[in-house]
């Protein structure tokens, strides 16, 4: 496929639905060869080459849970042996109260493993995903550009989201280091901070477990509407982009105007 990402390699975690979905469609769109990874949703993650195979695209997939340090080397060194370099990344793989798969809950209740296990895979995660593609693409000496997947949660904390916004905020610091670090080598590092964004699990689970959330999450919004998985994916299409070329170290809102309040 041609595309402005011709030639390139795109590596996108937790890309087995929803934003990582879509920006896995969209950087095969754009002419990159995706590997997207899941920890456990293969099924969805084997969908998402599907789709991408059936537009003309190259693509597969690969189990890691991204809290594991040799499984994000593993990850990233399987990259290449497999479409031969690094350009592009995505670090996106995340987990957040919702209310079915993680409960909401106060400081006081929180327990201690809950805690380290959301710092383990949204700040530790992000962390050891940068470590080894950064690694790569200081080696292949081409510079490249990576997102991260912050979260609003990052400037407007929520009661019973104490681990996922503390994680969160940690991540705004962590991508700014990066992207300093990265500098010297034209490795650009950025984040998107979602705002409420539907067609994804955390949405899905959220509005299943209490109804009314769908229009408290329309109300707060400034645009009064959700977001979709293919708005966060075009603005991670364009950070990395060349048409973002002087832009690293950032943490971009895509809220619809909600941290603007």
């Amino acid at each position: 496929m041609g595309g402005i990402f011709a030639g390139k390699v795109a590596l996108v975690t937790g890309g087995a639905s929803g934003i990582g979905r879509a920006t896995a469609l969209l950087f095969a769109r754009a002419g990159a060869r995706v590997l997207v990874s899941t920890d456990a949703n293969l099924a969805g993650c084997s969908e998402t080459c599907d789709m991408i195979a059936e537009a003309g695209g190259e693509a597969s997939y690969v189990q890691c849970d991204v809290a594991a340090e040799a499984e994000v080397e593993a990850l990233v060194a399987e990259c290449v042996r497999r479409y031969g370099r690094l350009d592009l990344a995505f670090n996106n793989a995340g987990i957040g109260p919702d209310g079915v798969r993680v409960p909401l809950l106060s400081i006081t209740d929180m327990p201690v493993e809950l805690w380290d296990r959301t710092l383990d895979i949204n700040l530790k995660g992000v962390f050891l995903c940068l470590k080894y593609e950064m690694r790569q693409m200081v080696t292949q000496g081409s510079g490249g550009a990576i997102v991260n997947t912050s979260s609003v949660g990052a400037l407007k904390p929520l009661p019973g989201f104490s681990a996922y916004s503390a994680s969160k905020a940690g991540l705004n610091v962590l991508t700014k280091t990066a992207a300093l670090e990265g500098a010297p080598h034209n490795i650009r590092v950025n984040a998107i901070m979602p705002g409420p964004t539907q067609n994804t699990l955390l949405f899905e689970y959220l509005t299943t477990s209490n109804p009314q959330e769908k229009t408290n999450m329309e109300n707060a919004v400034p645009l009064s509407r959700l977001g979709y998985p293919q708005d966060m994916a075009e603005a991670v299409l364009w950070l990395c982009s060349d048409a973002a070329s002087f832009i690293t170290g950032q943490c971009l809102a895509v809220d619809g105007g909600l941290t603007a309040r």
